[in-house]
């Protein structure tokens, strides 16, 4: 599907439901998210306010009036030496997985880096999540660190690497 049928735009506290349900999607098939079980609306307001257009967006995708994923910028270790820093957080439907919709959200993210003032942006990904692993080097995101078994997964260890890719020089 072309981007122009889609919409992205900054969500707004009626799309917490549906950005938490998208996210609980996830914890399941414990690829993506350290979360071993669901997650409910209410431990999330905070975490939505965190977020700020200017800043740190939080943006919803929709698709046909759907939200079908959500890209996030959070800001990295809290300390203002970092404030040009960000994290980037993707999680989509599972209906739409393998869309290319995730590509259409880093695509964004990349062009409104400069706009946001973030000049860094860092992926933190489970080692064994090679699709996104794949997905975000194939934008030039390089490893720069691999933590080695640091989440445990119901009795299985799991690696996280951390991607980073220079926006602005």
């Amino acid at each position: 599907m072309s981007e122009n049928k889609l919409l992205i735009r900054d969500a707004n506290i009626e799309d917490l439901e549906k950005v938490v349900e998208i996210y609980n999607t996830s914890i399941p098939g414990q690829l993506a998210t350290a979360d071993l079980e669901e997650i409910s609306v209410e431990s999330r307001v905070q975490w939505f306010h965190d977020h700020n257009a200017h800043r740190r967006p939080l943006w919803v995708l929709i698709e046909e009036d759907q939200i079908v994923g959500w890209l996030s910028f959070q800001s990295f270790y809290g300390r203002p030496a970092y404030n040009a820093t960000a994290e980037v957080s993707i999680y989509l439907h599972p209906l739409v997985h393998g869309k290319g919709y995730a590509k259409i959200l880093i695509e964004r993210a990349m062009k409104e880096c400069p706009t946001l003032e973030i000049k860094t942006l860092l992926a933190f990904v489970f080692g064994h999540n090679k699709p996104s692993i794949n997905l975000f080097k194939s934008y030039q995101f390089e490893e720069w660190a691999n933590l080695p078994r640091i989440a445990d997964m119901d009795g299985v260890e799991r690696d996280l690497v951390i991607l980073g890719k220079r926006i602005v020089d």
